[in-house]
């Protein structure tokens, strides 16, 4: 950085600082941060909030104080040009450095994350507003979107649960159909690793068909002590015969029509995908599970419930019996005691 450059950066910091009534706060800005290496990567995931930004941050090896870079952002004006990717850091960056490298989008790779739980419709959407891909996939239908990948056909073409909800970053102009073959073959490679350490006597004959169940999971429970239970709850229903009965397939299968709130005309109309109406599991996964959900899949909890309901934390009730989950479903659902 050059002299004058140097003069002017300190100029700015220490009025922004001064005004905040900090004193400290320019010493900050300007001091090196302390690299858990000498030089590293960190990503920036898209979609972050400022506060999520610094965390990243720290969380990769990049210390910044939360407040005072918060503070910085936000006097500069920059809280809403932060820029997602993978950036890359060096011994000697300051605080204000860092600031100024995110809000410039000086990424050394580009980012794109898709989250569990996502339906391959969702995952389509975000790599086609991702303007640093090249949208090669655009206006194909999921069979074409397969046929492009030179994967093989899936159920009636339909694509969905396919591929594996992670963070990949890749080089500016980057063919989304790039991302599309690396998060397929990441699902096979996790799919076929769950498979391979799987529980003996499930009632799923292929790994498709658990990565089907894996989906459903991954939809009904976000608390990761309840995954196991949740899978053993289904693979005892499929065991005796009874239907899984759960909503997240019937939302799936009203696609469009649905508006936030099932009926119980929605349960009582029939799809492919109405676990109320049909035994056994729906004819493709419901969305794009994660490794734990595919790990409880193939493995349930040693559980002999076949029924449970929410509490409305996040977390559920499990029973045994229809009359202990009636009891449950009284409490947290309708309200009694």
């Amino acid at each position: 950085m050059s002299l004058l450059k140097k003069c002017l950066v300190a100029g700015s910091v220490a009025f922004i600082f001064a005004a905040a009534g900090l004193a400290g706060g320019y010493y900050w800005a300007t001091t090196p941060v302390q690299l858990a290496s000498p030089e590293l990567d960190v990503t920036l995931k898209p979609h972050s909030s400022l506060r999520r930004v610094t965390a990243q941050l720290n969380q990769g090896g990049v210390p910044v104080s939360p407040e005072l870079f918060v503070l910085m952002a936000r006097v500069l004006g920059l809280q809403g040009q932060l820029k997602p990717g993978n950036y890359a850091f060096k011994s000697g960056v300051t605080p204000y450095e860092v600031l100024q490298k995110i809000a410039r989008g000086d990424v050394n790779e580009y980012v794109a994350t898709i989250i569990e739980g996502w339906t391959l419709q969702r995952m389509r959407a975000e790599l086609d507003a991702n303007p640093a891909l090249r949208h090669d996939t655009l206006g194909l239908s999921d069979a074409e979107l397969l046929q492009a990948l030179g994967l093989p056909e899936a159920p009636g073409g339909n694509a969905e649960g396919l591929f594996f909800p992670d963070t990949y970053l890749f080089d500016k102009n980057t063919s989304d159909l790039d991302v599309y073959r690396r998060a397929y073959r990441l699902m096979q490679l996790r799919l076929n690793e769950a498979w391979a350490a799987r529980a003996p006597n499930l009632p799923y004959a292929t790994p498709y068909a658990a990565l089907i169940m894996a989906s459903i999971i991954e939809k009904e429970t976000g608390k990761a002590s309840d995954r196991p239970l949740v899978a053993a709850v289904f693979a005892n229903r499929l065991r005796v015969g009874m239907p899984l009965q759960t909503d997240p397939t019937v939302i799936y299968g009203m696609g469009p029509s649905y508006t936030g709130r099932l009926k119980k005309r929605d349960l009582q109309t029939d799809t492919p995908y109405n676990t109320y109406t049909r035994r056994g599991l729906p004819p493709t996964p419901i969305s794009l599970p994660g490794a734990a959900s595919l790990v409880a899949a193939l493995n349930p909890g040693a559980s002999p419930a076949l029924y449970f309901v929410s509490r409305g934390d996040g977390s559920s009730v499990f029973s045994d019996t229809l009359g202990a989950h009636n009891k449950a479903v009284d409490q947290y659902i309708r309200g009694q005691q």
